[in-house]
């Protein structure tokens, strides 16, 4: 007894530690006059940055950004032009949408990609209307076209669980989720200019609704489950344009709070029970544009630490 006791001790000494070590690191794209890639701390300290040319054409904006799991980061310069660059700034690889791949002389939008388990790279292609997915050396491997409708004016896709894709689309305001084969297999039509959706560990879906000031839970059936409108509730947060999400293993939401202005966090957690237990407000860092960004794990967080380290040696 005495030695469960003491195995117990050490066992609850080593989770203590753990979870003092663990870190918070958050990747941010921002433009709209920003135009920065940076990392920074829980607490908006900067830890790495690089400046970005800016999406250009209309109005810049930084749509989606990954870290990768070499250590890399996958983001876009232009509307088109996607580019991965290690953290001692070399670019790796690139890819052009408005000339690769059949598109030369079209019109192209980029909002958003992903680098898939397989190397490959998934890139949603708005205004041509397709998703493609490209090998390291650029080349073509499948493709698959937009149900009608919702070509034009895609913003974030996310696969599920399941290898399927959730596709958002500002106009007419659905997120549509295709298979690997193209086919739709589900859709919600949220009526706003969405811009994010993930699917959830419980099976429900979680929207950003863009312009709508929304975040919205809906169940498989369609029913809505759980919502933060406008303003969230026994804070004095408003919400602005609702953009990226993700959900924690402790079920927690982390939502992107964009053009909300400089009274407003451009990130914080919430818990089911709308609680907001964490936020990024760093106004002079990314200002009134912060759309993407991702809060990496405790492994990521070490990962970029070390690499930052021996970028330092």
């Amino acid at each position: 007894m005495k030695l469960s006791i003491r195995v117990l001790a050490v066992l609850a000494v080593l989770s203590s530690t753990l979870n003092i070590q663990a870190e918070r690191l958050v990747l941010v794209g921002a433009s709209y006059g920003k135009n920065i890639l940076a990392i920074t701390d829980a607490k908006g300290d900067v830890v790495w940055s690089h400046k970005t040319a800016g999406p250009r054409r209309g109005h810049t904006g930084h749509h989606d950004v990954h870290l990768l799991a070499n250590g890399n980061i996958l983001f876009h310069d232009t509307w088109t032009t996607l580019k991965e660059i290690t953290l001692d700034k070399e670019v790796v690889w690139t890819y052009d949408s408005a000339t690769m791949n059949g598109n030369k002389g079209k019109r192209v939008d980029v909002h958003a990609f992903a680098r898939l388990a397989n190397g490959n790279t998934m890139i949603v292609e708005s205004s041509v209307g397709r998703v493609i997915e490209v090998d390291k050396d650029r080349k073509l491997v499948r493709e698959f076209p937009l149900k009608p409708g919702g070509t034009k004016s895609t913003r974030w896709a996310r696969h599920t669980p399941e290898g399927n894709l959730l596709v958002c689309s500002e106009n007419p305001g659905v997120v549509t989720e295709y298979n690997s084969k193209g086919e739709v297999v589900w859709d919600y039509l949220i009526k706003t200019r969405v811009y994010g959706a993930i699917r959830l560990k419980s099976g429900n879906t979680l929207i950003a609704s863009g312009g709508g000031k929304s975040v919205v839970e809906v169940s498989p059936d369609k029913k809505v489950v759980w919502e933060v409108k406008g303003k969230v509730p026994g804070t004095e947060i408003g919400l602005g344009w609702m953009t990226c999400l993700q959900e924690l293993e402790n079920g927690n939401r982390i939502v992107g709070n964009c053009h909300a202005g400089d009274k407003n966090p451009q990130i914080f957690e919430i818990t089911r029970d709308k609680k907001v237990v964490w936020e990024f407000d760093e106004w002079e860092l990314v200002g009134n544009g912060l759309a993407c960004w991702q809060v990496l794990t405790d492994e990521q967080s070490a990962l970029v630490r070390r690499k930052l380290a021996n970028l330092k040696k």
